[in-house]
Order: C-alpha cells, then structure tokens, then sequence
C-alpha cells in the first residue's frame, strides 16, 4: 500500500517524524543568515536546473524552480528556513510537479540531493 501511494504523488515535503530520514526537518546549530545564503546560493544555480525565482527573507522562504533532466518539466520548491526557539535553524523543503499525477519519487529525491548538499556545508559550520 505505501508503494502504490508513492507512485500516485506528485509532491513531497520534510516532516520532523517523516519515516524516510533523507525527508526530516533538518535543524542546524548554525547562524539563520548562514543557513539562508547556503540554501539561496544552492537554489540559484548551486544545483543542476535550478533556479532561484523569488524569496522573502522576512516571511523565512525561497522558491526555485527545477527542471527535470529527460523531459525538462518544471517543478516547484520551497524552503522554508526560521529559527526552532532553541538557538538552531530548521529548513523544510517542499517539492511539487506542476504536471502529471505521479512523478515516480523525483520530488522527494530532489529534495534529498538538496538537504545532503546543505548538510554537507552546515557540517563545515559546527
């Protein structure tokens, strides 16, 4: 049943519980700038067919566009980066096709490339 509910999405977000580690909520004992101009700069061409296409940094938010590699669709993302209350940054990225009913796991697999890159620079903040 998880399977089939899988293929029939064409969407996919971070939860703090979500059951797929590569899908949590990421905090960060990072400053919120340092976090926020990461995320910008990976979502601004930092990564393969993206594309930076508006952001609030008063509401916490950036949006990009991705295309995909084969049929060059274009996706929606959002990040969402705020501060926990417990002096980390959290970052949520949510990821939506605008086409089709299912994208065979490549929101959720955009959406794990992008957290392991901003990983793997938070890593050099610690």
């Amino acid at each position: 049943m998880r399977l089939l509910r899988a293929l029939i999405r064409n969407r996919a977000a971070t939860a703090p519980s979500h059951p797929d580690p590569g899908l949590r909520t990421r905090r960060y004992p990072v400053p919120l700038p340092v976090v926020r101009q990461t995320a910008r700069q990976l979502a601004d061409g930092g990564l393969p067919r993206w594309v930076l296409t508006d952001e609030s940094e008063s509401d916490g938010w950036i949006r990009a566009e991705a295309t995909t590699r084969v049929l060059r669709f274009v996706d929606d993302v959002e990040i969402r980066i705020r501060a926990d209350g417990q002096g980390q940054t959290r970052v949520d990225v949510r990821s939506e096709s605008r086409v089709g009913v299912t994208d065979l796991g490549a929101n959720a697999r955009r959406i794990r490339r992008f957290l392991r890159h901003l990983d793997r620079a938070m890593a050099g903040h610690d």
